[in-house]
């Protein structure tokens, strides 16, 4: 199958470049702002512009230094017309650019930070000692272009090598290190000798050039597990503590399901190369409109920009689109700009372990009727999508700390790399394009088993760290309610009348799932060699048959996780 260059440049890089959108609704530096502007009387919602620099292109030769050193000059010109400040990360091969340091050196540092792509080219890797395995100067496979493909001492070499090297052009050591994904080893080897202070990896992905990051902290930012990068720690001390922020501005509600069935996503995100997505004027201000205005906990965060690699060409439009309405949002106080380490720095000061946080739709982009609630804490992460009046929960996955990644001290053999959570529910891998897995919401009523559908959900936050969905119902006079703090996950039927219901869980009838056994009060899993359970602390399981794989009854008219507790007995 032919591939065009774009389309081959975002599976095999992730659209790597962070446009952190993690803003709060007041401007800090703003002397005439209203004084209800200035009171932080809503959630901060960040804005990071984060570029990312390789030095080449080895899969295109029309795409050459001088193109992809013009594409950061334009993004550079247009960040300072509307006077944005961002993060610049370089790969090591740019980073030994004159052209390059030059550039960036000329920057000011109040508003820029100049940071590290953790892509690992030839130079650095013979610099380091090491024999280059790759194909081109620059190979992107992930047991050659990535820290995964390398020992842990040959990883230390490696960091030594850039942070020297990065020190002695520009002074001092980066606060700010991302790329597609860093493995654990590396990450806190960063931390401690050189004091790293934010990082960032891709947003979740299935199968993307081989590549899959599937279930982890949905958005905004999370501190990794000492022995798992992609796993949120539950504890301190078992934790990396450098915040890391998940990639790429995506689309909450359909990037999820893009490419349902195949072996490979496709993407919808804020990135501007897209043509339904960050270079589309209706489809940035709705996500922009959602971010700014929808009901978020904790923090929300977004981002949007490109690696040079795609080229200024592809990605003028969605650019210039993009800049002049994250400049207006920050001047009428609904967004802040940051740099990756200012972000990193106030993370770190406000949270000591990984917060619960929530990104909510309340209407989507025109012709459509989907919303959606995305909740992330330490413990868990669950995806609400109301479609066709009726309620699925899409995704639960669980985290634990003590789930090790392959990567963490063991080299990878293969180009392809996998990081993986605890699923309870993936409406993703297990589904089929006309089998959609979920759990979805139904009632008996009058003898007959039905969906039950309803109106608009409302978002609340009756109280810190916790998210209130109230979703009146059509079906029946009642409404259903929904609380999530970081432990726990209720529901509860308020109506009238009481009527039996349940949620019924179905997938794909061939998908692979990791339940050992469905007991009355808990599900016995297993999953990548970890097991854990999932225990009703309010409802029970069955398993009436028909294709549901079980069912989820309430008691006393609710149903209650408490979803830290996941050890066996």
């Amino acid at each position: 199958m032919k591939i065009t260059l774009n389309s081959k440049l975002r599976k095999i890089t992730g659209g790597f470049i962070c446009l952190f959108l993690f803003s709060s609704f007041y401007c800090c530096t703003n002397n005439n702002a209203n004084a209800t502007a200035e009171k932080e009387t809503e959630t901060p919602k960040i804005v990071n512009i984060v570029n990312f620099i390789r030095l080449l292109e080895p899969r295109d030769p029309a795409i050459t230094e001088d193109v992809l050193y013009q594409t950061v000059v334009k993004q550079v010109d247009i960040m300072k017309k509307y006077k944005l400040g961002g993060t610049f990360l370089l790969q090591y091969d740019a980073l030994m650019d004159p052209r390059y340091q030059k550039l960036l050196k000329s920057l000011p540092r109040d508003s820029f930070e100049i940071g590290g792509w953790w892509e690992i080219p030839q130079p650095l890797v013979e610099k380091a000692g090491l024999k280059w395995r790759g194909r081109y100067p620059w190979d992107w496979r992930a047991n050659i272009g990535f820290s995964t493909g390398y020992t842990p001492k040959e990883r230390e070499k490696l960091i030594d090598v850039y942070m020297a090297d990065f020190k002695n052009i520009f002074g001092y050591y980066p606060k700010s290190v991302g790329s597609w994904f860093i493995d654990s080893y590396s990450l806190n080897y960063m931390y401690e000798k050189y004091h790293i202070v934010a990082s960032s990896n891709c947003k979740d992905q299935y199968g993307t050039d081989g590549y899959t990051l599937w279930g982890g902290y949905w958005n905004q930012a999370y501190y990794p597990s000492k022995i798992n990068s992609y796993m949120p720690a539950q504890n301190a001390e078992n934790q990396i503590p450098v915040p890391i922020f998940r990639m790429l501005g995506s689309d909450p509600i359909r990037q999820y399901d893009n490419g349902l069935g195949t072996t490979r996503q496709g993407v919808v995100t804020l990135e501007p190369v897209y043509k339904f997505g960050g270079g589309d004027s209706t489809w940035v201000n709705w996500f922009l409109k959602s971010f700014t205005e929808d009901k978020a906990l904790g923090f929300n965060y977004t981002q949007a920009g490109q690696e040079n690699s795609f080229t200024w060409d592809a990605m003028a439009k969605g650019f210039e689109l993009q800049m002049p309405l994250i400049a207006r949002l920050r001047d009428e106080h609904k967004i802040k700009v940051e740099t990756m380490e200012q972000s990193g720095r106030w993370f770190k000061s406000k949270y000591k372990v990984t917060p619960p946080t929530s990104f909510t739709v309340s209407k989507d982009i025109e012709g459509s009727d989907l919303k959606t609630a995305w909740f992330n804490s330490r413990f868990y992460r669950v995806n609400f999508i109301w479609e066709n009046g009726s309620l699925r929960i899409r995704d639960l996955h669980l985290f634990n700390e003590n789930f090790p990644s392959a990567y963490h001290s063991k080299v990878a053999t293969s180009n392809e790399c996998v990081f993986f959570t605890l699923p309870v529910v993936d409406g993703y891998i297990w589904s089929k394009s006309n089998e959609i897995a979920g759990l979805r919401l139904k009632a008996v009523i009058d003898g007959k088993e039905v969906l039950l559908k309803g109106g608009e959900p409302v978002y609340t936050h009756t109280s810190p760290g916790s998210l209130h969905i109230s979703w009146p119902l059509i079906t029946i006079k009642g409404s259903v309610e929904m609380d999530l703090d970081e432990k726990m996950l209720k529901i509860k039927m308020v109506s009238s009348k009481r009527y039996p219901w349940y949620f019924d869980l179905t997938t794909s009838s061939s998908a692979k799932l990791p339940f050992d056994e469905i007991k009355a009060n808990e599900l016995d899993c297993r999953f990548e060699g970890m097991n854990y359970v999932v225990k009703a602390d309010k409802g029970s399981f069955s398993k009436p048959g028909n294709g549901v794989v079980f069912r989820l009854n309430p008691e006393d008219n609710s149903i209650v996780f408490n979803l830290s507790d996941t050890s066996t007995k």
